[in-house]
C-alpha cells in the first residue's frame, strides 16, 4: 500500500519513480515529432483540407497552453500524483480515439483530448521532483528532463517515419498513435507502485472565468488566422480578429479585480506588472511562434511537393534535432554564464539557418538532396536550443521567489500560444502563396511558398536578436 511520503527525506524508490516520469514526458513530447511527419499523409487519406490539416497540430497546441496553468492549480488541490496518473489516462484514451479517429474531424477533437491529457500531466512532473530528491540530486534530475526532450525531439521524426512506411497490419498512419496505449498502461501501473502520493488542498481555487476568457481571447486570434484565408476574409472574421483585443483587455482587468479581493488568478496580478517578465514572456511567444510553424510546412514541401515518403522527410529533418541534442548538453555545462550573449547569438544562428535553408530551396532542382539542408538544420537546432534555455532562466530571474511557480507554468503556456499562432501565420503565408502559384510547377509552387514562410523566420529570429539587449541584465550569479 503507498502512503504519502515523507517530503524532509528521500523517496527509497526515487529513481524508479523518475523513470516513469520520464517515460511519460517523453511519450508526449515524442507525439508531437511524430505528427509532424505523418502530416501530408493524414491530409490524404482523411481528405482533408489545408485548415483542417493545420488544426491537427494548432488544436493540439492552444488546447495543451490553455488546460496548463488551471492543470497545475488543480495539483496543488488533488495532489501531483492523482493528477499525473488522471493525466496519462486521458492521454492515452486520446491517442486511442486518434488512432481510430474515421474522419479528419474526429482526429481533430482526439487531439484536444490527447491535449488535455498531456496539460494534465506535464506540470506535475517537475512539481515531483522536489518531494522525491534532495537538493543535492535534483541538478541531475533536470538534466534528465533536459535530454529526454532532446531525444524525444530526435527519435520522434524518424519513429514516425518508420511506422507508417512499416504499415503494421495494414493500418497505415494509425500506429504512430496506437503505440502509446501500451506505454500510456504501464506509466499508470508503475505510478501507483512507485511515484509517492502527495496530499493537496483544499484551499486552492480555480479561477474559471479566468480561463473561458483566455479561452475566447486565443480562439478570436488563431480560429481567423487559419480559417480566414479559405472562405474570403468575411466582415465576421475581421470582427473576430479585432474583438480580441478588449477580451484580453478584459483578462487583465479580471486578474486585477481577483488579486483585489484575494482569489484566485489563472495568471497573478504581480506578473502583469512585472515588465521585465512581461518582456521575457513576450520573446518566449515570438521564438516559439516559428518552431511548429516550420515543420509543418517543411513536411508538406518535402513530400507534398517533391514525393518523399515520411520516413524520407523525418530523415532529412532530423539534423534539426541532433543539433538541438548537442546545444541543450552545452547548455547544461554553461549553467548560467553568458546568458543574455547566448540568447542574441542562438537567435542569430537560427536567422541565419533558415536563410541557408531558403539557399537550398531555391537552388533545388527536380529532386531533394538531403545532404544540402543537412548544414542549415544542424545550425537551426544548434541555435534554438542555445537560446531556450538562457531565455527562460533570464525571465525566470527577475520573479520573486513566491511567483516562480506561477512564472513558469505561464512562461510555457505562452510557449505554447506562440506555436499556435506561428502554425496559423505561416500556414496562412504557405498556402496563401501556394494557392497563388496555382500555374507554376508543382517544385516552383511548393518552393515559393516554403521560401516566403522562412522569411518570417528569419525576420522574427533578427528582431529577436537586436531585442535581447532590452532584457535587463538576468539576476542570477555568475549570469
Amino acid at each position: 500500500m503507498t502512503t504519502t511520503h515523507d517530503a524532509t527525506a528521500p523517496a527509497a524508490n526515487r529513481w524508479i519513480a523518475m523513470a516513469v516520469l520520464l517515460v511519460a514526458g517523453f511519450m508526449n513530447l515524442i507525439d508531437v515529432t511524430i505528427v509532424n511527419v505523418a502530416l501530408p499523409r493524414l491530409q490524404s487519406a482523411l481528405d482533408a483540407s489545408e485548415s483542417q490539416i493545420e488544426w491537427v497540430v494548432a488544436g493540439y497546441i492552444l488546447t495543451f497552453a490553455l488546460f496548463l496553468l488551471p492543470a497545475g492549480r488543480a495539483g496543488d488541490i488533488w495532489g501531483r500524483r492523482r493528477m499525473f496518473v488522471w493525466g496519462v489516462a486521458v492521454f492515452t484514451v486520446g491517442s486511442a480515439l486518434c488512432g481510430l479517429a474515421p474522419s479528419i474531424g474526429t482526429l481533430i477533437g482526439a487531439r484536444v483530448v490527447q491535449a488535455i491529457g498531456g496539460a494534465m500531466m506535464t506540470p506535475q512532473t517537475l512539481a515531483i521532483v522536489p518531494i522525491i530528491f534532495p537538493p543535492s540530486e535534483r541538478g541531475t534530475v533536470y538534466a534528465l528532463f533536459g535530454l529526454s526532450a532532446g531525444l524525444a525531439t530526435v527519435t520522434g521524426p524518424v519513429l514516425g517515419g518508420v511506422l507508417i512506411k512499416l504499415d503494421l497490419w495494414g493500418l497505415d498512419w494509425r500506429p504512430i498513435f496506437l503505440v502509446n496505449i501500451p506505454i500510456g498502461v504501464a506509466a499508470i501501473l508503475l505510478a501507483f507502485r512507485f511515484v509517492p502520493r502527495t496530499p493537496g488542498t483544499a484551499r486552492t481555487g480555480f479561477d474559471a472565468v479566468g480561463v473561458g476568457l483566455a479561452a475566447v481571447a486565443l480562439l478570436l486570434v488563431v480560429f481567423p488566422l487559419i480559417e480566414g484565408r479559405l472562405i474570403g476574409w468575411p466582415g465576421w472574421i475581421l470582427a473576430m480578429l479585432a474583438g480580441s483585443v478588449p477580451v484580453a483587455a478584459i483578462f487583465v482587468w479580471w486578474q486585477r479585480r481577483q488579486a483585489e479581493m484575494g482569489r484566485p488568478q489563472l495568471l497573478p496580478a504581480r506578473l502583469m506588472d512585472n515588465r521585465d517578465f512581461l518582456l521575457g514572456t513576450g520573446l518566449v511567444t515570438v521564438l516559439f511562434s516559428c518552431i511548429p510553424g516550420f515543420f509543418l510546412v517543411i513536411a508538406l514541401y518535402l513530400q507534398n511537393g517533391y514525393g518523399l515518403t515520411p520516413l524520407q522527410s523525418g530523415l532529412t529533418t532530423l539534423p534539426f534535432s541532433i543539433g538541438g541534442l548537442i546545444a541543450s548538453v552545452a547548455a547544461g555545462w554553461m549553467g548560467n554564464r553568458w546568458l543574455r550573449p547566448r540568447i542574441c547569438i542562438g537567435a542569430l544562428m537560427l536567422a541565419v539557418a533558415m536563410g541557408a535553408t531558403h539557399v537550398v530551396v531555391a537552388t533545388t532542382g527536380d529532386a531533394v538532396v538531403w545532404t544540402a539542408f543537412a548544414g542549415p538544420l544542424f545550425l537551426g537546432g544548434l541555435g534554438l536550443s542555445t537560446t531556450i534555455s538562457p531565455l527562460f532562466n533570464t525571465t525566470l530571474s527577475r520573479v520573486s521567489g513566491a511567483d516562480t511557480g506561477s512564472a513558469s507554468g505561464a512562461l510555457q503556456t505562452f510557449q505554447q500560444v506562440g506555436g499556435a499562432l506561428g502554425v496559423a501565420l505561416q500556414g496562412q503565408i504557405f498556402f496563401s502563396t501556394l494557392a497563388g502559384a496555382a500555374g507554376m510547377p508543382g517544385h516552383d509552387a511548393y518552393a515559393t511558398a516554403f521560401g516566403l514562410t522562412l522569411f518570417y523566420t528569419m525576420g522574427i529570429m533578427a528582431l529577436m536578436a537586436a531585442l535581447t539587449w532590452v532584457l535587463p541584465r538576468p539576476d542570477i550569479d555568475g549570469a
